[in-house]
């Protein structure tokens, strides 16, 4: 049965939030945002009377603590989430939580389960996985247009340096979140106890989550190496999976590009199809065997990175009017990834991952 309002709340509402989350959860016609959370009620106060919202809270148990509320967002740092998202899944609230899910893959587990014993809606905010590009590419793989895929190239970058470097200055002209509500916390991407750690988490975890999302496959092993080029943090990193089914994976990645500059090149290689897509672009392209090509339409730059797609989505499946678009079994599967990425990079060694079991 559809609902006519979904009830939302938004724990963490710095940078992200501010930019895409509050604006999306205002302007959807079936939700109403009751509550925000900051550390500081001087500044939980500032982002609800600049959104109008009326409750501001400190903490994430006064925010799930309001009767009212059907679902939240949280978009704290990742050191926050287990705890934050535990709490609203035990008060029976619906989820959305940023990527990377948490720092500790076990605690993703965890929640995954949580969220599942409980019946209910939990969704990674990873836009990707809303992609017109990405939905067609998932059913042709998955569909076995492509044969038996073997191969699969992955070069994702992207401009994340002062965010990992901490140079965001607070000048007006000095850093590119200079026209956001406001800018990241200069700690939230450079501090592996806040963070988890870099690119790997912050970056990679999309990269990996479409990689589930696509295949529909667990990774099975996982060799990797990274480079801080003398941040605290990795800033370039290049990963080899297997995935479960024997398909090989590789992925190179890094934050490090010029202001404006970025590459997601995807190459998918089956026994009967190869499948290209340049996701930042909007490109998509289908090659057989006999050489014939189908080239899809270009999708603009709001269509190929639907940035307010996930939180859309988490009003539309709690009002009973979608499927869940990215559930976060695919956060977890893409913790697998990273937890076995810097465990090859501490041990100089492949990591061989446990085989999934169905329930």
């Amino acid at each position: 049965m559809s609902k006519d309002l979904v009830r939302c709340g938004v724990i963490g509402a710095g940078w992200w939030a501010t930019t895409h989350h509050i604006p999306a959860l205002k302007e959807h016609p079936k939700a109403e945002l009751i509550a925000v959370q900051r550390r500081t009620r001087e500044k939980a106060g500032k982002v609800a009377q600049d959104f109008d919202i009326p409750h501001a809270c400190t903490t994430a148990e006064e925010l799930v603590g309001i009767d009212e509320l059907d679902a939240v967002v949280i978009s704290s740092t990742p050191n926050m989430h287990y705890a934050q998202a535990k709490a609203a899944l035990d008060r029976g609230l619906h989820v959305l939580i940023e990527k990377p899910m948490t720092i500790d893959l076990n605690e993703s587990l965890e929640l995954v389960e949580l969220a599942k014993s409980k019946g209910l809606h939990f969704l990674v905010s990873c836009p990707w996985h809303y992609a017109k590009h990405s939905l067609e590419a998932k059913r042709l793989i998955q569909s076995g247009a492509l044969g038996q895929l073997k191969m699969i190239s992955m070069m994702y970058t992207n401009s994340c340096l002062e965010l990992y470097k901490a140079v965001i200055t607070g000048s007006k002209a000095s850093d590119t979140f200079s026209k956001s509500y406001q800018r990241p916390g200069k700690t939230s991407y450079n501090d592996p106890a806040v963070a988890g750690g870099g690119h790997v988490y912050c970056q990679v975890s999309h990269v990996a989550g479409l990689l589930a999302f696509l295949t529909g496959q667990e990774p099975a092993e996982v060799y990797a190496r990274f480079d801080n080029a003398g941040a605290p943090v990795d800033v370039y990193n290049a990963i080899n999976i297997k995935l479960e089914d024997g398909t090989l994976v590789s992925v190179a990645t890094h934050g490090a590009t010029m202001r404006g500059e970025r590459t997601y090149e995807t190459h998918l290689y089956g026994t009967d199809a190869r499948l290209f897509i340049e996701f930042w672009r909007g490109n998509m392209r289908l090659r057989h065997l006999d050489g014939k090509e189908t080239a899809y339409p270009d999708l603009p730059g709001a269509e190929s990175y639907p940035r307010r797609a996930p939180t859309n989505n988490l009003v539309d499946v709690v009002a009973g009017d979608a499927e869940n678009g990215s559930p976060a079994t695919l956060g977890a599967t893409a913790m697998k990834v990273i937890a076995a990425s810097c465990e090859s990079v501490r041990t100089k060694s492949n990591v061989i991952l446990a085989k999934t079991t169905s329930s």
